[in-house]
């Protein structure tokens, strides 16, 4: 089963920016040579996540809101204590989220929903340099 491994370079503006990727994974699709299988979009790192959501401005402010319910940014971590670094938080939500998101490719689309985009969170308390992996595997 041929593999295809493909690079996104993101710059975040650090925590709660969220960034649509669909655009560029669709891309990725676009550029191999492969129509049926699966594409799994990766995000490397311990403070960011990989996610599918409706990419509109409701939820692009209701997500954030909701993590800081969740998972409040000024309360002290046990990781900020070892570190110093004060993104306890961070970690935490990304471990909340998850790395990735793996998408079914039919016919050379990807198989999402009308109202569904792949999306990066960017969790880190200070703007990051992300190097997305998007893998396309099938046939």
């Amino acid at each position: 089963m041929p593999i295809k491994s493909f690079g996104i370079s993101i710059a975040t503006t650090g925590n709660g920016d969220i960034i649509d990727l669909t655009q560029k994974v669709a891309q990725a699709v676009r550029d191999c040579d492969i129509n049926d299988g699966t594409v799994l979009t990766f995000v490397p790192g311990s403070t960011a996540g990989i996610t599918t959501i409706e990419y509109e401005p409701g939820l692009i402010r209701d997500i954030p809101e909701l993590l800081e319910n969740l998972i409040p940014s000024n309360k002290k971590y046990h990781h900020d204590d070892t570190w110093g670094d004060g993104n306890g938080f961070s970690h935490l939500r990304a471990a909340l989220v998850g790395a990735s998101f793996t998408c079914p490719l039919v016919g050379g689309r990807l198989m999402l929903g009308t109202w569904q985009q792949i999306v990066l969170l960017e969790f880190d308390n200070r703007p990051r340099q992300r190097e997305i992996i998007v893998q396309i595997s099938g046939e």
